[in-house]
């Protein structure tokens, strides 16, 4: 992905200004829409660095099963990302999404999760989520 393309997360803004940043572990996410968006464009480049990123934005807490093999499947395709709701007060968030992506250019699927995130020494991490998988 090249700097001045559109992210990949579907923000509208340039990858360089958006995710590319917090991918190259050159900032934080200061929201929690922020981590949404970076950690969604992670698992769409899908390269064997973004899977770091992956785990080292994941809460220590919920972590400890967390493989770097199992966070970004083989040949899925992401395809957009909207963010239906995203609420975060104090040191807590949370970010209802829907993910679209196909699988080996089958059909269309949407992946919609209602995650939760704690800002943890200052960091913003993914702690759970709720996840609810479609056909679109």
């Amino acid at each position: 992905m090249n700097k001045n393309d559109s992210c990949i997360c579907c923000s509208g803004r340039p990858y360089s200004k958006c995710c590319e940043p917090y991918l190259n572990y050159k900032a934080n996410p200061k929201t929690v829409r922020q981590l949404v968006r970076s950690r969604y464009a992670a698992y769409a480049l899908g390269q064997a660095k973004h899977r770091e990123y992956l785990v080292n934005t994941w809460h220590p807490a919920t972590a400890q099963n967390v493989r770097m093999a199992d966070l970004i499947a083989e040949g899925h395709k992401w395809t957009g990302l909207e963010i239906v709701k995203a609420t975060q007060k104090g040191d807590l968030g949370r970010v209802e999404f829907k993910a679209t992506y196909s699988v080996d250019d089958g059909p269309e699927q949407i992946h919609q999760e209602k995650s939760a995130f704690h800002r943890h020494k200052g960091i913003w991490l993914y702690l759970e989520g709720e996840v609810n998988e479609s056909e679109a």
